[in-house]
């Protein structure tokens, strides 16, 4: 899934606030509903219907549980397809007072407070299966020192996709892999120099992946430079934000390391022209290689494409949590159904995860469950990478601005540096102080 900023929901939350409690800090807590007693993960529940929303794309991603939960248990889980988009759609729906049992949502800490966890979720602080997690993993899903979401799958990795082909011409092999973004950029202009593919891959067109050049730069950034953006005593108009957004432009763009159609290139493009060998690298999150787990095999992906992390003083990835990766359980007011709700994420952390991650082919988020073998290269590593993984600014910054539709502003020549950081900030400050943000 692509990690996205949510352009509308400020304006949503502050409209509903008389349903919601959008900012309340007086809105009823959940701390009663942390204690209970453990579940049995297969003890019967016949007759119990459970329903669970998903995005249009990730309907069919929970089958495989749902379909082993209700043949242990006799339950009934309905999945119930959000129209798009998603993110907006859902805030929409429980301002009216519609609201599932169990939901896909995105873990991250600029994310979940637009479906104001406080009042409407269930806390799952204790769950058997917390201890379970992986370091990174346990990161998610908290708001305010308390679990609102279960992790079942992990975060997205940012890291670069490159053509063994087109490295092959360029006389690159691993003992070239770059330590620092300027390392990156000094390969990009081997690859142009050395081969007729150009270096980077850029979908202008799309808009959201022209991001992640940006973010890159950014991880030196550190805890208490985050924390103070996140109580307005530091800003996006910061210098080191600027300079970013400068030396992509600059550096990158302007210095020609892009292909020539960079202001249309397209996500489905980008795949095509790396695989192609037209582009020899492309920065890019795991929805970049679902898209090539889709049409190759992983023999295929493996003797084409590597894959390796990169930050902007060090060789480290990134993780970028998106919406498969979280799933909420709301308080219904029905006693049965959130205890069902709760047994259903024991069941499916429990002992369905083996069985759910090799039908999904996809990494372990608990370290105890070995993650399935048969996944290419890249995949093994990004999952060696996690542990060491930076987050990206989704999962530091209590707002995710629209970066990338800023960057396109840039790109078509309409803002220049210091206005796409000013931009960033500004709505940064008015979605904060929509949700009631402390320093807004």
């Amino acid at each position: 899934m692509k990690s996205r900023a949510l352009p509308a929901l400020a304006l949503i939350c502050v409209s509903a606030l008389a349903a919601t409690a959008c900012s309340d800090p007086s809105a009823a807590d959940s701390d009663s509903d942390s204690r209970r007693t453990a579940v049995d993960p297969t003890g019967r529940l016949d007759g119990v219907k459970l329903t669970m929303w998903t995005a249009q794309n990730t309907v069919n991603a929970p089958r495989q549980v749902i379909d082993a939960f209700e043949k242990a248990t006799g339950a009934t889980v309905e999945t119930q397809a959000v129209p798009d988009l998603y993110e907006q759609n859902v805030p929409t729906k429980l301002a009216s007072g519609d609201r599932p049992d169990l939901m896909f949502w995105q873990p991250s800490i600029s994310t979940l407070p637009f479906i104001q966890p406080k009042q409407n979720l269930l806390t799952l602080d204790g769950e058997p299966w917390v201890p379970k997690l992986g370091d990174t993993e346990k990161s998610l899903g908290v708001i305010d020192g308390k679990r609102y979401a279960a992790i079942v799958t992990s975060p997205a990795m940012l890291g670069v996709y490159y053509n063994k082909d087109v490295f092959a011409r360029a006389g690159l092999s691993e003992k070239d892999f770059p330590k620092s973004y300027d390392d990156l950029l000094a390969l990009g202009h081997k690859v142009v120099d050395k081969t007729d593919a150009a270096a980077f891959y850029e979908a202008g067109g799309d808009k959201w992946p022209l991001q992640w050049q940006m973010q890159v730069q950014l991880t030196d950034l550190d805890k208490a430079w985050w924390d103070g953006l996140n109580r307005n005593k530091e800003k996006w108009t910061d210098p080191v934000v600027v300079d970013a957004v400068k030396k992509y432009k600059e550096k990158l763009l302007d210095a020609g390391l892009a292909q020539k159609n960079y202001r249309t290139g397209t996500f489905t493009g980008q795949a095509d022209a790396l695989w192609k060998g037209e582009v020899g690298m492309v920065l890019n999150v795991t929805s970049f290689q679902s898209q090539l787990q889709a049409k190759y095999s992983t023999a295929e992906i493996d003797r084409k494409i590597g894959w390796f992390p990169i930050a902007n003083s060090s060789a480290t990835g990134m993780y970028s949590p998106d919406q498969t990766n979280g799933v909420v359980a709301f308080r219904t007011g029905d006693e049965k159904r959130q205890n069902a709700a709760r047994q259903f994420l024991a069941f499916w952390l429990g002992p369905d995860y083996p069985a759910y991650i090799k039908t999904m082919k996809i990494p372990s988020v608990q370290p105890s469950v070995p993650t399935p073998g048969g996944l290419p290269q890249t995949s093994t590593a990004q999952v060696a990478a996690l542990p060491t993984a930076i987050g990206v600014f989704q999962a530091k910054a209590i707002v995710a601005p629209d970066t990338h539709l800023y960057l396109a502003d840039m790109i078509f020549g309409k803002k220049n540096p210091r206005q796409v950081a000013q931009a960033i900030q500004d709505q940064f400050a008015q979605v904060a102080k929509a949700q009631g943000a402390p320093g807004f």
